[in-house]
């Protein structure tokens, strides 16, 4: 064995399981459709079996199902019938999968399925198996072969029911009008559920933790401000309340190129006028998609009436995970 025959052993599985993929194509056809019906209606959950192989792909697609806005969960055929099938009610649906539609634990179950009266779909290779005719909706995913040369090991036949069962629940989530919001719900703990729910509400600083100073200011006491802070920017502030400006970082180097008087010169002479701001109830994402595009690190946050409530950094976006 030698280098250039491991890579021929790797490219011979790829393309025997491409292929396996590739007829699935034909195979989304009435029970496919008559599948997703059954999940469509179904006021229970979708409880998926599958012995072996089969039970890691069912446990991923219960998974992937449950993310995507139907209710799933995986129940071992084996313990099925020693108490667990007391997990399905009858507002349930069953999805079974086994390769060759006979496998025993999901056949000795299978007659407490069908008296229970709950739909029974099935992921089979054998649409004449036992377990495919009992079903409701046989979804065929029989493959021309393993990618095992031996032809034992599950490896297309698993490949397939992995790639049908992501068919199914991609159709079921644009069937459901599924939303990348309700999607992050499902995943609170990810960067994308928190680039998707996270506001700026959430992580703004506020009340006196909010850098600000009047328009007539000194320049010493807008440091002192930006100090205390340390958000490198200070809200500039007209007498009316009102969001006049903001002085940076920035607006303090350029300020020492002119060698004005520190203790005199009111930041009002020195500030960015026309600051950027934002509203409360923006999503953080959106926030730090503004700061980028304008190439700044912080964000003024005012109300309806110009009036200040919040500051946001971009290290309070690193906090948070956002970034």
């Amino acid at each position: 064995m030698n280098e250039s025959t491991f890579e021929a052993l790797g490219l011979a599985v790829i393309e025997t399981e491409a292929r396996a993929v590739g007829a699935l194509a034909g195979r989304i056809d009435a029970q496919f459709a008559r599948a997703c019906s059954y999940i469509l209606a179904c006021r229970g959950r979708v409880v998926v079996l599958g012995m072996g192989k089969s039970g890691h792909i069912g446990g991923k697609i219960a998974a992937t199902l449950a993310s995507t806005g139907t209710p799933a969960f995986f129940v071992h055929p084996g313990e099925a019938s020693h108490g667990d099938l007391g997990m399905i009610t009858p507002t349930d649906v069953v999805l079974a999968l086994s390769n060759s539609g006979e496998t025993g634990e999901l056949l000795t179950i299978l007659p407490l399925i069908k008296r229970l009266g709950v739909p029974l779909i099935t992921m089979t290779g054998n649409a004449n198996s036992t377990l495919a005719r009992a079903a409701n909706a046989n979804i065929d995913v029989s493959v021309e072969r393993e990618a095992c040369p031996l032809g034992l090991a599950p490896t297309s036949s698993t490949t397939a029911a992995l790639v049908m069962g992501d068919a199914l629940a991609i159709a079921l989530l644009k069937s459901r009008g599924f939303s990348a919001e309700d999607f992050a719900r499902a995943h609170p703990g990810g960067s994308l559920g928190r680039r998707l729910l996270l506001l700026i509400d959430d992580i703004m600083h506020t009340g006196d933790t909010i850098p600000q100073v009047s328009v007539d200011a000194p320049l010493t006491e807008t440091l002192h401000e930006m100090t205390r802070k340390g958000l490198g920017m200070t809200a500039v502030l007209a007498a009316d309340g009102r969001v006049t400006g903001v002085f940076t970082d920035g607006d303090l180097r350029r300020a020492v190129d002119r060698e004005i008087n520190l203790h005199k010169t009111p930041v009002g002479e020195l500030m960015t006028r026309n600051c950027k701001t934002v509203q409360p109830g923006m999503l953080a994402a959106e926030a730090l998609a503004i700061m980028q595009a304008s190439k700044i690190n912080g964000l003024l946050v005012v109300d309806a009436e110009h009036r200040l409530v919040g500051a946001l950094g971009m290290h309070d976006l690193l906090r948070a995970g956002v970034v």
